[in-house]
């Protein structure tokens, strides 16, 4: 006995010994640290991977299952992921008002904001939506998608970063000031980034970040036949944490009236050593509203845009980013966030660039 003694103090004594321990307990503590509360929400591992399209749920299927907890101080984490119901009916046919919206998600509070009335969210969200004059793209939007993120049981708030005037179209600028005003407003897990005229067609696409790695949610748009376009595409949905976002410098503020930042911003994460997450294509599907628009902006998303990112990702982002902020108002179903983003650069004639270049 007495030998046996002497080896486990002679163990416990050896530094490799003490290293294997001490490795040994931060792993199981990890474990424990990403089944906690504050561990990536992921889809349920049961969804199935091929799903019937043909078969479609109402969007607004299982919400009346939601009612207040007696005992808020008792309220458990969310768990129950038995209320997503997969592929949805999505159709732009009618035009649903925003009172008939308001009075279908009774729980989301104004600015619309948005947490689970029966338990504790596990996740929170900010959807913050580029945004200028597609009023009708907007409720659709908002129709589909409070009980899209409902279903799945996080705390979120949708924001519209309006930009105002008439000049060209910054939607990575007004991403960025989306992102700066967002984070002013809470302490959000997760920064997902969405067009307004995108509609998800399944609620397993869940609107969470992963930790490791931006996740690209919208691999499958109808307008370009449910398939991927080039290998470095990144438009239309993604999800980055806030760490992640300032990383990567944010988005560039100098894309006016053009979709070539999706391609710039997938660039960025590549040079600083992350990789992309792309949700696999029988999830990622999303529909296009289409008010005439829809046949050139999918033109626009076939191709990558050519850049030079290298030489401007440092100088060219949220460190350099200039707004004046004009209002902040809250609406019921959403927080709108109307900007001055200042006016694009005046570019010489054509010809005239050439002779200053000779």
């Amino acid at each position: 006995m007495a030998f046996g003694k002497k080896i486990s103090l002679s163990r416990v004594e050896n530094p490799c010994f003490l290293l294997f321990l001490i490795i040994f307990q931060a792993i199981f503590i990890l474990i424990l640290y990403r089944g906690s509360s504050s561990a990536v929400y992921r889809a349920p591992f049961n969804v199935p991977h091929t799903l019937d399209y043909a078969k479609t749920e109402d969007v607004y299927t299982n919400l009346s299952l939601f009612t207040h907890a007696p005992d808020k101080a008792k309220m458990q984490y969310c768990t129950d992921a038995s209320i997503m119901v997969g592929p949805l009916a999505i159709t732009f046919d009618t035009l649903p008002s925003e009172g008939m919206i308001i009075s279908k998600n009774p729980y989301v509070q104004s600015g619309g904001r948005y947490s689970p009335p029966h338990c504790v969210a596990r996740y929170k969200t900010a959807v913050i939506v580029p945004y200028r004059n597609h009023e009708k793209y907007l409720q659709h939007f908002l129709y589909y998608l409070h009980p899209f993120l409902q279903r799945q049981q996080l705390n979120y708030c949708i924001y519209l970063i309006h930009q105002a005037g008439s000049g060209p179209f910054n939607r990575a600028k007004l991403l960025n000031t989306g992102v700066r005003e967002a984070m002013k407003d809470d302490d959000w897990d997760c920064l997902l980034l969405h067009d307004v005229d995108l509609i998800p067609e399944n609620d397993y696409n869940t609107y969470v970040c992963d930790d490791y790695s931006p996740r690209h949610l919208s691999t499958a748009i109808d307008k370009l036949y449910y398939s991927f376009p080039y290998w470095s595409f990144f438009g239309g949905v993604f999800a980055l944490t806030p760490e992640q976002y300032m990383k990567i410098n944010g988005f560039p503020n100098t894309y006016w009236d053009s979709d070539g930042e999706d391609d710039n911003i997938a660039e960025r994460i590549t040079l600083v050593g992350m990789g992309i997450d792309r949700v696999p294509l029988y999830l990622g599907r999303y529909k296009m509203i289409d008010y005439g628009q829809a046949p050139g902006r999918a033109e626009n998303l076939k191709s990558p845009a050519i850049s030079n990112t290298k030489k401007t990702w440092k100088d060219d982002g949220m460190n350099s980013l200039e707004y004046k902020l004009l209002a902040k108002t809250k609406y019921p179903l959403y927080f709108n966030i109307t900007v001055d983003i200042g006016a694009a650069p005046v570019l010489p004639p054509e010809g005239e660039s050439k002779r200053n270049k000779a």
